[in-house]
């Protein structure tokens, strides 16, 4: 046991899968230093974020219980999760009116993500502080800081990405656009954890080294984002 009372044990995860969900969210904040979105609305996106957590826990062991496929359900636990977290970006900010520019999407689905990946990460904090104690679960929490962080960030930026590239486009492609980011979303997001079973140790450092490689492209694509004007009516 660690010695750590109920209290403190809950405080601490919420600091490790919180706070650093904070850190992440102000370095994409400054993305969109220029035309920053309300603060209202990117704390009710991070809120709904969270909010999801316990909504798709159910889903996914129940879904869990049907799969025998190591790999089915790998795939499904993505969709369950990244569907979740579309729908919250989406009840939450992307049919506002505060989503009037093509990175606005990007932002907004990125918040939602951090939201989501502070309550699962603070879930995730509880277990080892439970069972030994502060050491090893800084060192857990800077593993889910650097990886499942990012990787819930680039998944629902993916979606983000193809959104903003028709974001000036009828109401219908740019839903088929949306439908197509999230297709990629959910193989990028399967793809990386079952990169990290099938290789077992060597797989969190693969894993790892093809985060940081997607989000250089991504930072690029984001670059070309800002570049997209709003059409000239004739």
């Amino acid at each position: 046991m660690s010695g750590l009372s109920s209290l403190e044990i809950i405080l601490y995860a919420a600091g490790g899968g919180i706070l650093p969900a904070l850190v992440w969210l102000l370095f994409w904040l400054r993305e969109d230093r220029k035309h920053p979105e309300p603060s209202q609305r990117l704390l009710l996106s991070f809120l709904a974020g969270m909010l999801v957590v316990p909504l798709v826990i159910p889903f996914e062991t129940a879904v869990q219980k049907i799969f025998v496929s190591q790999v089915g359900l790998f795939i499904i636990w993505a969709v369950i999760e990244e569907v979740g977290k579309f729908s919250s970006a989406y009840l939450s900010a992307l049919r506002s009116k505060d989503d009037d520019e093509p990175l606005d999407p990007i932002i907004y689905l990125i918040t939602t993500a951090l939201g989501f990946a502070a309550l699962e990460n603070t879930l995730f904090l509880i277990g080892p502080l439970t069972q030994s104690g502060f050491v090893d679960s800084l060192i857990t929490g800077n593993l889910r800081f650097v990886g499942a962080t990012l990787l819930h960030v680039l998944s629902s930026a993916t979606i983000g990405i193809f959104i903003a590239f028709a974001f000036y486009k009828s109401r219908s492609y740019r839903a088929v656009q949306t439908l197509v980011g999230l297709f990629f979303a959910v193989a990028l997001h399967a793809s990386f954890n079952l990169l990290i079973i099938s290789y077992e140790g060597t797989g969190t450092l693969i894993t790892f080294s093809l985060v940081w490689c997607a989000l250089i492209i991504f930072i690029l694509l984001v670059e070309r984002i800002k570049k997209i004007k709003k059409p000239k009516l004739v």
